[in-house]
């Protein structure tokens, strides 16, 4: 196969919407599964002291609070995050290049 072809094809499938697409979706999918990941190592930590045929009412508790906390933890995140671009000032994003 030509390098030169190879390069071409690429750089057509990089122009391709449907296949941006389809690579937000699970570039998404990726960030969620890692939340998730994320999520259920912290509160299982948290919460679980010892593992048993089922969930006490202290631990059902307690993961419900850190799954909540979680979530709201990570939407301020977003938030201020959010807020922090839509702040810069044309003039500084041009220092920064």
């Amino acid at each position: 196969m030509d390098p030169s072809s190879a390069a071409g094809d690429l750089g057509a499938a990089v122009n391709d919407p449907q296949l941006q697409h389809f690579i937000e979706v699970e570039t998404q999918k990726q960030r969620f599964q890692q939340l998730v990941h994320q999520m259920t190592e912290l509160c299982w930590e948290k919460c679980m002291d010892k593992p048993g045929p089922k969930l006490d009412s202290r631990a059902e508790t307690c993961f419900v609070n850190c799954v909540e906390r979680f979530i709201d933890t990570s939407q301020f995140i977003l938030n201020r995050l959010e807020q922090t671009q839509k702040s810069k000032s044309p003039f500084s994003e041009n220092l920064s290049d």
